[in-house]
This record gives structure tokens, sequence and C-alpha cells, in this order.
């Protein structure tokens, strides 16, 4: 594990997140696998909404790339269910719409 990685936006490489903020790969979103991280940078809010996911209801705001508007997933805002807090101000982004690079 090189901490240095840094996850980039696919369609302009602007860089989005660092591999020591990722926290886990085992998340589904829209195109297929997603990504669970701590913080993210280069980033710009879509408008808050409820959300009904298989863990429950969420509130989040999409999250675009700031460079090229780009939609790259959302941020987890607020959970209903206690065992679900710890999403709360964390960020899923779909695999599909980063690169890693080195």
């Amino acid at each position: 594990m090189d901490p240095r990685a840094t996850y980039s936006c696919r369609n302009c490489q602007t860089p989005i997140a660092y591999r020591a903020e990722l926290l886990s790969k085992s998340y589904m979103a829209k195109t297929g696998r997603a990504f669970l991280f701590s913080h993210a940078r280069n980033i710009v809010f879509g408008q808050k909404q409820e959300r009904n996911m298989i863990t429950g209801v969420y509130t989040i705001a999409g999250i675009f790339c700031s460079n090229c508007g780009e939609e790259l997933g959302w941020k987890y805002l607020q959970a209903s269910e206690a065992r679900q807090k710890f999403k709360e101000g964390k960020f899923i982004i779909e695999r599909s719409k980063i690169s890693k690079e080195y």
C-alpha cells in the first residue's frame, strides 16, 4: 500500500482523494463498485436529498468534480439508523469515475 497514491477524476485527472483516506472497497453505487473515503477534495456538492438504500434511509448530497463537473458519488450527511451513523461525513466515490495514480 502506497499512502502517496492518489485517486483522481477519470475524466480530467483532478486529484479527489488519497489512498490513506480509503476506508473500504466493499460498497455499491449506480455504476457498480464504489469506495468509502474519509475525505475528498476538489469537489462541489449537489442538492441535499433523502435516499432510501439497502442499509436504510440517508440524507446525502451528490459530489461532483470541481474541475469538469463529473458526478463522482455522494457524501453521507445523516443516517437514520444508529448502526449506520459511522457513515456520516464520509464519501462514496464510484470506482468507474476515478483512477489511481502513483
